[in-house]
């Protein structure tokens, strides 16, 4: 489990094709004091295992479905990377529950300078379009951002000046394809009121949450 809240920008510096998938080599710098093999790490948006560690960076492997739902098969040598450690137990929650789960590939149709922010709008699948809503948490490459408002499958999302410089932000481009995360409360939700109509319940009250276990 994630923040959000991106600790630093690493560099892909190596990727070499293995038996089905892409072994990478990521560089960083903060991150590196307090990870060991085996630890999760979410870069740009995917959690992924470190499986070995070196002074100056470590390597991970991307395979199947990683490929084939995110961003990942894009990846080349020197393509900057969001990157988070896992939440410890007791650590602030800066930014909301990300799961480092990929739902989707969105692309950035405009980015638009607004004073010292940014307003960046990206049209995401039409299968998401459900679980957006204004002011409600969505993760792009790994990082925590608020949905200003939304335009059918498209979301429109304020970037301030220190998310845009600490970020990949900086580097993209109109048509720039990133990784979606959408809320998992929005897909509890969505579970519990399909559940509801499909045993004839057309309400959700206390009684019948704690009957199926919440």
């Amino acid at each position: 489990m994630f923040t959000g809240i991106i600790e630093e920008t690493g560099e892909i510096k190596k990727v070499l094709p293995i038996a089905g998938g892409k072994r990478i080599y990521i560089s960083a710098s903060k991150i590196l004091d307090d990870i060991s093999i085996d630890d999760s790490v979410c870069i740009n948006g995917v959690c992924l295992t470190v499986i070995k560690k070196e002074n100056d960076g470590f390597w991970i492997d991307a395979v199947g479905e990683t490929l084939e739902k995110t961003t990942f098969s894009n990846f080349q040598s020197h393509s900057p990377v969001n990157l988070e450690r896992s939440l410890r137990l007791n650590d602030r929650l800066g930014g909301h529950f990300v799961q480092g789960h990929v739902n989707g590939i969105g692309t950035i149709s405009e980015i638009v300078k607004r004073g010292e922010n940014y307003l960046l709008k990206i049209d995401v699948p039409e299968s998401l379009e459900k679980y957006l809503i204004n002011e409600g948490s969505i993760a792009i490459d790994g990082i925590s951002l608020t949905i200003a408002f939304t335009e059918k499958d498209r979301v429109n999302i304020s970037i301030i000046p220190h998310t845009w410089q600490n970020t990949t932000l900086q580097f993209k481009n109109i048509g720039d394809s990133v990784n979606i995360e959408v809320d998992v409360i929005a897909k509890y939700v969505e579970k519990l009121i399909t559940k509801n109509k499909i045993t004839g319940n057309n309400k959700i009250t206390e009684s019948w949450l704690k009957e199926i276990g919440y």
